[in-house]
């Protein structure tokens, strides 16, 4: 087994204050280390929950989400190579990308081949409203992607996936990596209640 981090480094300028603590007495006492975190949901490496939009909240949450549908769920991976500004990801590309049949319950799409999310002209390759559709179709429940849709003309990815009960990971890194057309995922976030979008650890198995 080979363990793939899917994960993007949270910066410790962009996240966190961090205070030291004296702790304990004459016998014996030592500095403790503790952080006040200050970033957004929509930091590193996320997850959102289809209640991330208030329209399609199915009442679950970050502490109520099955552990079942995060841990180790089948994977099928498809590669692309786009480059920067090269627009819309058709549905027909991907069903050309993809293995002949998507099983299991994740859908892995590294539209940018070896560039990361951030090395190309922001939402200058997003997916189009009909390969969201395509992708709704697929029976997935968790979605992790380098692409998703553009601003302000939205391709209706993230309201139509949600309302079909996919949760996405935006924002993964080391897509390319991933040399084997099906993988294991794992996506693990903190137990926030009342919280539908918030930062995770996302790997992969090969």
């Amino acid at each position: 087994m080979k363990l793939i981090e899917l994960t993007h480094t949270i910066a410790e300028a962009e996240a966190t204050t961090r205070q030291e603590l004296d702790i304990g007495d004459n016998n014996f006492s030592y500095t403790g280390v503790v952080y006040d975190f200050s970033h957004n949901s929509m930091v590193g490496t996320y997850i959102d929950f289809p209640g991330h939009i208030k329209e399609t909240d199915d009442g679950r949450d970050a502490a109520s989400f099955p552990i079942e549908r995060l841990f180790r769920i089948d994977a099928t991976v498809v590669h692309l190579d786009r480059e920067s500004g090269s627009g819309s990801v058709s549905a027909a590309e991907l069903q050309d990308a993809c293995p002949k049949e998507i099983n299991g319950g994740a859908l892995i799409i590294n539209a940018l081949g070896h560039r990361r999310f951030d090395e190309i002209d922001h939402q200058s390759v997003y997916l189009s409203s009909e390969a969201g559709a395509w992708i709704c179709q697929t029976g997935i429940h968790l979605f992790a992607s380098d692409v998703y849709e553009s601003t302000p003309k939205l391709q209706n990815i993230f309201y139509g996936m949600f309302e079909s009960g996919i949760s996405t990971i935006c924002q993964p890194v080391n897509l390319h990596l991933l040399d084997q057309p099906r993988v294991k995922l794992t996506a693990l976030p903190a137990r926030f209640e009342q919280v539908t979008q918030v930062p995770c650890r996302v790997i992969a198995e090969l």
